[in-house]
């Protein structure tokens, strides 16, 4: 998938913010959860993202997704990690 169809399925998926993120070699963070659903598409170099014990690598063209609230650490690959992110607030009840 390329930036652009990313993009514009993002917007379709109601994502408000979308941003371009670099991380570089060596990049941790230790547990965390976020107060919005995230959406990823990795344009270069590696994501790692552990969730419950379980590590997944992310390189170029994949995309991720982590829903609100999920504990989960980060890590940039040895190339460090490039990725174009959509951001989307929890629903308010």
């Amino acid at each position: 998938m390329d930036a652009i169809a990313f993009q514009a399925q993002l917007q379709a998926e109601g994502y408000q913010t979308t941003v371009n993120v670099s991380q570089p070699a060596g990049y941790r963070m230790d547990e965390h959860a976020h107060d919005f659903d995230a959406c990823a598409l990795i344009t270069a170099g590696e994501f790692i993202i552990t969730v419950q014990g379980q590590c997944h690598r992310y390189g170029a063209g994949d995309v991720f997704r982590l829903p609100a609230g999920t504990l989960h650490c980060e890590a940039a690959g040895e190339q460090g990690a490039q990725y174009l992110a959509g951001r989307r607030s929890k629903a308010q009840p």
